[in-house]
């Protein structure tokens, strides 16, 4: 039983790097920064600068406003993340590194707000059973409860229900749409 505080030493360590060479990005450019469920995977404005303790720029795309400074980051552990939607690759269940900043951001929010729960919506595009698609939902938002909790958020804060492809946001049968279903929607 050693691996298991190995491993969640390993995950920390991951999450810092990445948020470190987040906040040396300098942003995004013209990306959504209000992360619609309708909107492509691209562009959704996911940097973490002006979030994750840097006290520089306006925190573009991350979802909790305009403020800058350290203060900007306190006053967002008070506030749900505007951005509530996550999109996966096909057939993944693999969080993009595109939207660790985004699940960090709601980690943040739950660790400041222990009474707040979350529900994690699975989603998957239509192609598949619907039983594999189940499945395939249900992956993909336990990847997200278990980044969550590694991050520090307990579990009693979250639960996970996959809608498999029967909730898409896009209809059409054209790879954008299939993108804009692959998704987990955090629900407060």
């Amino acid at each position: 039983m050693q691996l298991k505080p190995l491993a969640r030493s390993l995950a920390v360590a991951l999450s810092i790097v990445v948020i470190a060479g987040c906040s040396s990005t300098g942003g995004t450019q013209g990306g959504d920064a209000h992360g619609s469920q309708t909107g492509s995977t691209t562009g959704t404005g996911t940097s973490g600068t002006g979030q994750y303790g840097s006290t520089t720029g306006t925190g573009t795309g991350s979802g909790f406003g305009t403020g800058s400074g350290a203060s900007a980051g306190q006053q967002a552990d008070s506030r749900i993340p505007e951005v509530r939607t996550i999109h996966f690759d096909f057939d993944r269940d693999t969080i993009k590194s595109e939207y660790e900043s985004v699940v960090m951001a709601h980690a943040r929010y739950l660790r400041a707000n222990p009474n707040s729960r979350v529900v994690l919506h699975g989603h998957t595009d239509e192609r598949g059973t619907r039983e594999y698609n189940m499945a395939l939902g249900e992956r993909r938002a336990n990847a997200v409860q278990r980044f969550l909790n590694i991050q520090g958020v307990s579990p009693s804060q979250m639960s996970v229900v996959s809608y498999g492809e029967e909730r898409p946001v896009a209809s059409g049968q054209s790879e954008s749409a299939y993108a804009q279903n692959r998704r987990v929607v955090f629900n407060y």
